[in-house]
């Protein structure tokens, strides 16, 4: 009986131990000095922005033409500020102000644990309102990449900006935790999901089914424009046209041919540009 017990009790750990060690992983902040050196040129000022999730937000300001809009820049997991400079400086020679910031638990931002869009949602609000202080009422857009675009549909600001542009966001949490498993085990990693969803709620106080932009695509009264590659296996094709079949128009979709889960920003970037421009051009004013 001793012996049955004990290979139960390993048999548990051989199951759970490397899931509760993945999730650890995985939830880890990933703060670091943030580089300047690439952002040496624009007439940026460091900003500390206060957020309901608890954290001052590290980000740069760019100031624009007194009369254009503002743009808010969100980046993905596990990056910081720096990887929406390239956007930043051309949105900044078209004239809009600009703001970029870390997440918290990114870059120079404290906090705990990534939470996945749970906390980021709310600094993505923070930070929507600290832009639309700064531009005195005009319109503000968001472009947000992955994590950026989850948060800004999770919480409120993608519900008071006047148009949003959302790259490679996930539909739902559990989803985009399956296809990662799918990615480094082979098919049947799927099945291994609710070990790392299953730790969401003991250990960040939320579970899996909170985090579910995908339901809240049809709340959005702005003018949407998605982005996606034809090729990621983060965040399916017909995961993407699932989320387009779900907002209102006016709305537009581009599955970038043969790209991954990438920076379009760099791997497309003229086309990027004028896309993105138009796009604001024609929802901003």
């Amino acid at each position: 009986m001793k012996k049955v017990i004990l290979f139960a009790v390993l048999a548990i750990i051989a199951i759970f131990l490397p899931s509760y060690l993945a999730g650890s992983y995985l939830m880890q902040p990933h703060q670091h000095k943030v580089d300047t050196s690439q952002i040496k040129g624009l007439p940026y000022i460091n900003v500390h922005i206060p957020s309901e999730s608890g954290s001052a937000l590290a980000g740069w300001y760019i100031a624009g033409d007194s009369e254009k809009p503002g743009v808010l820049l969100m980046h993905g997991v596990g990056s910081d500020r720096t990887q929406m400079i390239r956007r930043a400086k051309f949105l900044h020679e078209a004239g809009y102000s600009v703001l970029l910031f870390d997440f918290q638990s990114h870059g120079e931002s404290p906090g705990r644990y990534i939470t996945f869009g749970y906390l980021e949602s709310l600094d993505a609000t923070a930070a929507f309102h600290f832009l639309k202080r700064k531009v005195s009422g005009r319109a503000v857009g968001i472009i947000g990449v992955s994590l950026g675009g989850a948060s800004a549909l999770l919480g409120t600001a993608s519900r008071e900006c006047q148009a949003l542009i959302a790259e490679s966001v996930y539909p739902a949490l559990d989803q985009a935790v399956a296809d990662r498993l799918k990615i480094v085990l082979g098919e049947w990693g799927e099945y291994l999901t609710p070990l790392l969803t299953s730790q969401l709620r003991p250990r960040l106080g939320f579970s899996a089914s909170t985090l579910r932009p995908v339901d809240h695509l049809a709340k959005l009264t702005c003018p949407l424009f998605i982005i996606s590659g034809e090729k990621d296996r983060k965040t399916t094709a017909d995961e993407t046209r699932e989320m387009f079949a779900r907002a209102h128009a006016p709305k537009q979709l581009w599955i970038v041919k043969d790209a991954g889960h990438v920076d379009f920003s760099k791997l497309k970037s003229q086309l990027y540009k004028e896309r993105v421009l138009k796009f604001l051009r024609e929802n901003l004013g």
